[in-house]
């Protein structure tokens, strides 16, 4: 006989494992189905680290949203007692009529954040080892930093499980079923009924979800660890996470953490991908040329010696913004996707609104302008 559960969440990664956790600690009976293993590597929450930051150059609207995702954070750190976020401060260089300086300083004034603007010289004094173009502008955010991002999706499922949640892994779903008023889902072995739906796919909720009727990009991205030994990269050292917007395109890094190599990756830049489960994850020469480059100009200090490198999979929307609402036609479904890069720091807080949207039809974080009305008109 079909098991039956309040709520089903498809997909166990950065923000379905955050919403299982909060059905969870709600009471509900969640059952969460993940094709892959815990905290995997096929999808979008990998590669170690990922920037959580405030003065968001991408649009105001997502500061509240922000602030609410740290408070998560830090209560998922006590909650686990383990430690999810280091503060290594951003520093943002670029045109000052860029798109990244002027949304950062929108943000900080919106918002009154805390923000400090640099020059090419301050940062060479109190960063040596970037190297800043004579024409940018550069904004340091001390509250800014990393978290380390297969932690905090172990973390979600470890406090989804205490809470009662049922956690499937290596279960793919076969067939989705959307009726007026409830779902069934099929896997290989079973199929299970619920109320309500929370659709947290990523890169594959367009196969899960024909009837979204948005179309949905998914891009392959490179992260990649290149060989440094100078010590002044090192986190410890006081080295901060750091993004750049150039001519050749928008690249982003991390501190040191080991003291031998560095990530960096491209934000910019679309690689189409027609199945994500079939995505190439070797890497090529023009994979890592670009970075190399980014690196010889910026950071002299990281070889060209690359260590290692992680696939990575972007869901991008039409205009790059998160989709987070209710289907129209069906309001028992909540999705959260197309997050196009830049979602997993508001994991923590996804998965609270996903939560609300699930039991309340409603929530009192502002996420108006993450709704599907806006593509309306498409």
């Amino acid at each position: 006989m079909p098991q039956a559960f309040d709520i089903i969440v498809l997909g166990i990664g950065g923000c379905g494992s955050a919403a299982c956790a909060h059905l969870a600690r709600r009471g509900v009976r969640v059952l969460g189905l993940e094709q892959f293993g815990p905290a995997h590597d096929r999808g979008s929450s990998h590669g170690e680290t990922r920037i959580i930051r405030l003065a968001y150059f991408e649009h105001p609207d997502y500061v509240p949203l922000l602030r609410r995702s740290y408070q998560l954070w830090d209560e998922l750190e006590k909650s686990r007692s383990t430690h999810l976020f280091r503060k290594s401060q951003l520093l943002l260089s670029g045109p000052a009529e860029g798109e990244t300086i002027r949304g950062a300083l929108r943000a900080a004034l919106e918002h009154e954040l805390t923000i400090e603007q640099l020059t090419a010289d301050d940062v060479s004094r109190r960063f040596p080892g970037i190297i800043i173009p004579e024409d940018h502008a550069v904004i340091l955010e001390p509250d800014a930093g990393f978290l380390h991002v297969e932690r905090c999706v172990d973390a979600h499922i470890t406090e989804a499980q205490a809470h009662g949640a049922e956690l499937r892994f290596n279960t793919p779903v076969r067939s989705l079923v959307i009726e007026p008023n409830s779902v069934s889902v099929t896997t290989d072995d079973e199929t299970f009924h619920a109320a309500r739906l929370v659709v947290t796919a990523g890169a594959w909720t367009a196969s899960l979800l024909t009837a979204l009727q948005v179309p949905l990009v998914v891009s392959r991205k490179v992260l990649a660890w290149f060989s440094t030994h100078e010590p002044t990269y090192h986190v410890d050292a006081g080295m901060p996470c750091y993004f750049f917007e150039l001519p050749e395109g928008l690249f982003y890094g991390f501190p040191s953490l080991d003291g031998q190599s560095m990530k960096i990756a491209q934000h910019s830049g679309v690689e189409p991908v027609a199945d994500p489960s079939a995505v190439n994850r070797d890497i090529s020469p023009d994979d890592i040329l670009p970075l190399v480059g980014f690196a010889r100009h910026a950071l002299p200090g990281v070889s060209s010696t690359l260590l290692k490198h992680s696939i990575c999979l972007y869901t991008l929307s039409p205009d790059h913004h998160f989709i987070v609402d209710t289907l129209p036609d069906a309001p028992h479904v909540s999705i959260a996707c197309g997050l196009s890069g830049h979602g997993f720091k508001f994991a923590s807080v996804l998965g609270e609104v996903l939560a609300d949207l699930a039991t309340e039809q409603r929530t009192d974080l502002p996420i108006e302008f993450l709704s599907l009305n806006r593509f309306s008109h498409c």
